[in-house]
């Protein structure tokens, strides 16, 4: 009876690496003193009626280490992206001609580059909480399974994958914190 009693580890190690992708998307939103494309990704800019990605009404584009320049593809569209800039709280003033829009990478100091070490650990616990939650779920899992007739040595043995995938992804979680860490606060 136990070998039709199974919890689906595949789909929880999905789950622990979806947590894990997610925290590393939202790093790459982290202004690091480098430009980079994906720090304007969350801005959205209201075109057309609608809040649209900025990837979406020109091209992004870094042409050198500490600039990030927008072509807008529609002239009425330019104070627009211009305004959503200057509101995204990115700490950035934008810097317009024509079409073209430039974005100018400041010198982090060292009050700000503490500030954004907090953020990213930040990022981190949420991705650590959500990867726990998938463990609670997976246990919540077995607990059934064993109520259902899962002898008492196929549950230790699944608890502990269980327990090893989440340890897994805990320290992969850790070692892209520190990496992050290092990497904001490198002058």
């Amino acid at each position: 009876m136990s070998d039709e009693i199974e919890i689906d580890i595949d789909d929880l190690s999905r789950r622990m690496d979806g947590a894990l992708a997610a925290m590393r998307q939202e790093f790459a939103t982290l202004r690091t003193g480098r430009a980079s494309a994906s720090m304007i990704e969350p801005v959205m800019v209201d075109a057309y009626g609608a809040l649209t990605p900025i990837n979406q009404v020109g091209t992004v584009n870094v042409p050198e280490p500490r600039m990030v320049t927008i072509n807008v593809w529609d002239k009425s569209l330019v104070q627009k992206v211009e305004k959503a800039l200057m509101e995204s709280g990115l700490g950035i003033n934008p810097q317009t001609n024509g079409t073209i829009i430039m974005l100018p990478i400041p010198e982090l100091n060292e009050e700000r580059r503490r500030e954004l070490t907090k953020v990213a650990g930040h990022y981190a616990e949420s991705a650590r909480v959500a990867i726990r939650n998938v463990r609670r779920d997976g246990m919540d899992q077995l607990k059934k399974a064993k109520n259902d007739g899962m002898s008492e040595d196929d549950h230790k043995i699944w608890s502990d994958e269980v327990q090893e995938l989440t340890d897994t992804h805990i320290k992969a979680v850790d070692a892209a914190l520190e990496n992050k860490q290092a990497e904001i606060m490198q002058v």
